[in-house]
Formats: structure tokens, sequence, C-alpha cells
């Protein structure tokens, strides 16, 4: 099947609305992974969101470790922008700093290591992430906490059977995506195929692997407004990405969930509603490294 770059190229800037709506809606799973790392590590003194987007975890993490700083690293500076007014707002500010950088080689501009670095599905985004985590393992103090969340479980909002279309409908748009997800993955600058065996890679990057825990986020139906306005934006970001795997029959269906009029879409089922399980790995930096 020829590749479709096209469809692979993402715009993070023009992502802003669903990224915040994604990060605010998950906060509760989120908060369960800061209060796990809050567990297990000694307060840090500088905490580094590597590819923050708009800030929502970076705020999330200044509320959890009150002492301390916490610097937003991501290359679109409108997502720092809004994530500066974020923690301007929450109070954050006096201890909040961006830096805009690209993942791949940025992290050597910060001023002083990091004691926790934390890396939420943004690793997956540079195109050799072996060397990427060499450079998170460089950007963090000896003793330093690397948190890497990556991978876990397809998000689940829909029954199997939908009462339009073809049962099993999310089952084969997860595999498009995950299609869709590979070739992104080609399509990135200086891409290296890597076995995602996280453990592993961190071992490679001389850390020490500590931990590994997934955390849930299930959202019963009916949904809130917040919700189900976020399930809908979702669906149809994946519309027009995969809009050329999916055979006809899905495709009307989409269209069909995605209608504002239509009694048995996303904006009127009551059956909808949001189950993820997404997995975070902890690896030390040894103390005489």
């Amino acid at each position: 099947m020829a590749h479709r770059h096209d469809h692979t190229q993402i715009d993070f800037t023009e992502m802003l609305p669903l990224l915040e709506q994604e990060a605010e809606l998950f906060t509760p799973m989120y908060r369960q992974a800061a209060a796990w790392l809050h567990k297990g590590q000694p307060e840090p003194g500088l905490i580094v969101d590597a590819g923050s987007g708009p800030g929502v975890i970076s705020c999330l993490l200044a509320d959890t470790f009150p002492a301390a700083r916490v610097v937003a690293v991501d290359g679109a500076e409108p997502l720092l922008q809004e994530a500066r007014a974020r923690a301007g707002r929450l109070g954050f500010g006096d201890r909040f700093s961006t830096l805009e950088a690209e993942l791949a080689d940025g992290l050597g501009d910060l001023e002083f290591p990091a004691d926790l670095l934390w890396a939420s599905k943004s690793l997956h985004h540079v195109g050799d992430q072996r060397a990427a985590l060499d450079g998170f393992a460089r950007g963090l103090a000896p003793g330093g906490t690397l948190a890497l969340l990556e991978g876990g479980l397809p998000t689940r909002y829909l029954p199997r059977d939908l009462g339009i279309g073809r049962p099993g409908l999310q089952s084969r748009l997860d595999a498009a995506h995950e299609e869709w997800f590979t070739e992104m993955r080609a399509a990135l600058p200086g891409s290296v195929a890597e076995t995602e065996d996280w453990p592993g890679l961190l071992a490679a990057a001389g850390l020490r692997h500590t931990g590994t825990r997934t955390f849930l986020l299930d959202l019963p139906a009916p949904l809130s407004d917040e919700a189900r306005a976020y399930v809908i934006a979702l669906f149809q970001r994946r519309r027009e990405s995969v809009a050329d795997v999916l055979d006809a029959t899905d495709l009307s269906t989409l269209d069909r969930l995605l209608d504002p009029d239509d009694k048995a879409g996303l904006h009127h089922r009551p059956d909808v509603f949001l189950l993820s399980a997404q997995t975070v790995f902890t690896a030390t930096k040894p103390a005489g490294a």
C-alpha cells in the first residue's frame, strides 16, 4: 500500500484545542500518575515536561510538587504561550518557565539538569527514539527520574454493535490508526525503526528501570458534554486520517456517527463512553553517572 505521508504530517499548533481538551479530560488519570511519582520520588528541585504541549500536565506537576520549578519544553511556541498563560492563571507563574526546542536535540539548552523529567506521548514523535532517550538521560541530574508515558491499550468509546453498520467498527478504526501511526513514524526526519521495549531502551540509555504502572480513566455513559465533545472531535480527526483505508460501509457509518442531526450519531447516542489505559515507565540515572 502506498504511504499517505500527506495524512501523517501533524500541525500541533492547529491541534491546540484538541490537545487541551484531551489533557483536561484525562487529568484524573495524570493526577494518579503524578501521585504515584510523588510517592517514590524525593522532592525535586527542577521538573522538565518534555513535549509539554499547552502545559496542562506541566501545571499538574507544579501542583503535585509545590517546591519544584517546572520547565515546559515544546517545539511550538503557541503551545508554550498557552502553557505560560495557564501557569499564570493557576498561580504557578513565579516557578514556571518554557523552552522552545525540539526533543531530538533541545534538552541540552536546559540551564540545570532535571530531577524529574516527564515525557508523555511525545517520544514517539521523534524519529530516533533511542537517541532522544540518550538526550533525556543527559538532561537528568544524577539520581534523577525519567517518567515515560508510552503505550497502554487502545481507548474505547463505543459498544461493539452500534445498531448501524457492521459490528466491530472501532476495532477496524484501531487497526487503521495503527497503520497510520506506523507511516507517521516512518515519515519523521531521521526515523529509525525500534522495538518498543521501553525498559530495554531505558537501560540502553544508561538508566535503571524502576517501575511500570498502568493508569485507568473510566468515564461511563452517559458522558458529560465536555467528554462527548472530545469524542466527536477525535472521531472527526480519525475520519480525516483513515478515510482511504476503511471501506465504503464503515465510512458511511462514520459519517452517520459524526452527523449532528442523526439520532444514531455521537451527538445524541446515550451509550458513548470513554475507557483508557495508559502506561508509565520510570527509570533513574545512577548517582555516579
